[in-house]
Order: structure tokens, then C-alpha cells, then sequence
């Protein structure tokens, strides 16, 4: 905050430190790190909006709003959650499954030596990275991808990585 000069990043609003929050460009469900040039502090509720969406989606929430960027804080907020949350929810169910293979890679080879090692906690850990939910059938197929592309290899319920 202090860097930012007390302002949201996105709206340039007073931040107060009880409504600030930090908001991962790169979120940590897409790998992001804590570093200082990933995190910026802005608004608890457009954080929440933009919950773990791609960089690529939080840079087509900001530009949807053609220079006229208002913050979910402000009066319009359910107008604007209504507007935001259409486009994001077509751009979201409009995510590859290529795009959902390479972040759920990332995501374990971050994990190193802790990533799970049964398949009903892999299965946990895929699920986790997408809060707005996964069918059991992109879950599973997801889990073949792995499997083919030599990623794990699964004996029984216990899961071996490459290296």
C-alpha cells in the first residue's frame, strides 16, 4: 500500500488498510508467486472478483471497461458485478483444456516434493485450482492427460511423478 501511496491499484481509490487487500497479477492458483512485481494491494471486493482468473482474464475485466474503470466499492457495484461477471464467466468456461492441463503442470511442479502422492489427493489438489468448480468428467480427464503425457504415472491409488 505504502508503494502505492495508500490508492487501489486498479481504481486509484483511498484504500483503507480493513478493506485492502492483496491481489496476485499472476494468481497463486495459476502458480503465481508472492513476489513484490506479482502482488499489488487493491480493493477486498475486486479481489474477490477477480478470484483466480488468468492474467489474461483480469486484463480483459480492466480493458472491458473502455477508460471508464469502476471500482465494485463505488455505487454501481452490482451493475458493475453484473456486467463483469457475464464476460468473465463466457471467458472462463471458454478456457482451454490446454490451458487447464499447462496451469494444473505448473501448479504441481511448484509443489516439488510435496505434490500428492494418492490419487484421491491429486484429485483434491486439481479441483482446488479452479474455486468456480470441475466436472468430475474434466476432472478425470485431466488425470488421463497426466497420465499419457508421462507427467505421473499411477500404480493402484499411489502416484509417481516424472523427473
Amino acid at each position: 500500500m505504502f508503494v502505492q501511496g495508500g490508492l487501489c491499484f486498479f481504481c486509484k481509490q483511498p484504500l483503507s488498510k480493513a478493506d485492502a487487500s492483496v491481489e496476485h497479477l499472476l494468481a497463486s492458483a495459476n502458480a503465481g508467486n508472492n513476489h513484490d512485481d506479482n502482488c499489488v494491494a487493491c480493493c477486498r471486493s475486486f479481489n474477490a472478483l477477480l478470484g483466480s482468473m488468468s492474467l489474461k482474464e483480469k486484463f480483459q475485466v480492466v480493458l472491458n471497461q473502455k477508460g471508464q474503470f469502476k471500482c465494485p466499492n463505488s455505487d454501481g457495484s452490482a451493475k458493475l458485478a453484473l456486467q463483469l461477471g457475464s464476460k468473465v464467466k463466457q471467458s472462463v468456461s471458454s478456457k482451454s483444456k490446454a490451458d487447464r492441463f499447462t496451469m494444473v503442470v505448473a501448479n504441481l511442479k511448484q509443489r516439488g516434493a510435496s505434490r500428492p502422492r494418492t490419487l484421491k489427493t491429486l484429485k483434491s489438489t486439481i479441483a482446488s485450482l479452479f474455486p468456480k468448480g470441475i466436472s468430475e468428467a474434466d476432472l478425470a480427464a485431466l488425470v488421463q492427460q497426466l497420465q499419457a503425457s508421462g507427467e505421473i504415472s499411477l500404480t493402484e491409488n499411489k502416484v509417481s511423478y516424472a523427473a
